[in-house]
């Protein structure tokens, strides 16, 4: 995901259509082991259909005419690494945020999530200052509601973002993936913040929704959780708490709303759960899954590596079964690629060729999936 300082995703040159790989995914063949083998039969149809969306990042680009050619009309927004610029209004103004939304809309794309936040680590570990932080996330739903962008994706990880050991694994074909190793760190010190109790955290996420889903209510933005990455705790004795089903169902039940639901990063749930597609369906059936992240992981929480999308541990087919059957009509972006030959890794996970691929893999999943 993107980080709290929002990943920029890399602007290379495009190579290869990606397309093609879609008659391997046609149809719904012999689910993989450890995940759900049951929606043979779909059920009725329904109107809704999740549809695909990139992150980009401004300013337009050759990215965005390569995204746009593959026939995705919606991003998600990211306003980029600094979240308050020297001098000038915070990106969470709404002057700063209606330009963004503008720039996107003249270039053919609806703003359909914003996953990109101001500070957060005060309000994590319920620090001096909090408050004041809460305050900023509420004036970005106010803006967002303004400008009639109904969903923002944010996290619960205290200091440290999605953590990687690696980012350049080979994969398939001599293509890089990131990876994680938990044997590596499990010996570096603790962070400045010492040892922080997941109680800590859940007490500071109680006094953040308490004080956020009213405003959101309000502005009539959805409030989407992306779980911890990996889903491990504690790192570097900093508790993680978003890290398994039950936990999130908790989170749901923490400050019940209309607003308060989740982003469903396949790619960490997959580690939570073999019955991925059982868990779409739990919180699908509860309205709760506001934005998904598709993708996938091969591993365990200890140790895992990201892949393509057609090569990892989840049937895919049966998680868009199952988002067609709870008719979720939200969005959904490819988030982590591998960086395949001739572009550049300097951006892990982010690459253009490979979210081509991954965007022609889903389109081509979506259609064999939909069309029944």
């Amino acid at each position: 995901m993107a980080s709290e300082q929002s990943f920029i995703p890399s602007r290379r040159d495009f190579l290869a259509a990606s397309g093609a790989a879609m008659a391997r995914i046609a149809g719904a063949g012999a689910p993989r082991s450890g995940v759900e083998a049951g929606s043979a039969d779909p059920p009725a149809r329904t109107a809704a259909r999740m549809e695909i969306a990139e992150i980009l990042p401004p300013p337009p680009g050759r990215l965005w005419r390569l995204v746009k050619q593959c026939g995705v009309q919606q991003v998600v927004g990211t306003w980029g690494r600094d979240p308050q610029p020297e001098g000038g209004a915070a990106p969470w103004s709404y002057e700063p945020l209606a330009k963004l939304k503008e720039t996107y809309e003249k270039e053919g794309f609806r703003l359909a999530v914003l996953e990109c936040r101001p500070p957060m680590n005060k309000i994590k570990l319920g620090l001096p200052g909090r408050d004041e932080e809460i305050e900023a996330v509420c004036e970005l739903l106010r803006n967002l509601g303004k400008l009639g962008i109904p969903v923002w994706c944010y996290e619960w990880m205290p200091v440290m973002n999605w953590l990687r050991t690696s980012t350049a694994l080979p994969s398939r074909g001599g293509a890089l993936v990131t990876g994680f190793d938990f044997a590596k760190i499990k010996d570096d010190p603790l962070t400045e913040h010492g040892q922080v109790a997941e109680e800590r955290l859940w007490e500071n996420l109680k006094y953040f929704l308490e004080r956020v889903v009213p405003a959101a209510e309000k502005a009539g933005v959805k409030l989407a959780m992306h779980p911890d990455d990996p889903p491990l705790s504690p790192i570097r004795g900093l508790g993680r708490i978003l890290r398994s089903v039950e936990n999130f169902q908790r989170l749901l039940d923490l400050v019940p709303s209309p607003v308060n639901g989740i982003t469903f990063c396949q790619g960490n749930f997959t580690l939570m759960t073999d019955d991925l597609p059982g868990a779409i369906r739990r919180f699908g059936e509860q309205k709760k899954i506001f934005f998904v992240h598709f993708r996938d992981v091969r591993g365990t929480p200890e140790k895992f590596e990201e892949t393509f999308h057609d090569d990892g541990k989840t049937d895919m087919a049966a998680c868009m079964r199952a988002y067609r059957d709870i008719g979720f009509g939200g969005v959904c972006r490819p988030d982590h690629v591998p960086t395949m030959d001739g572009d550049s890794n300097d951006q892990p996970g982010y690459s253009t060729i490979g979210r081509l691929f991954a965007i022609g893999y889903i389109r081509g999943l979506q259609q064999a999936v939909y069309s029944g």
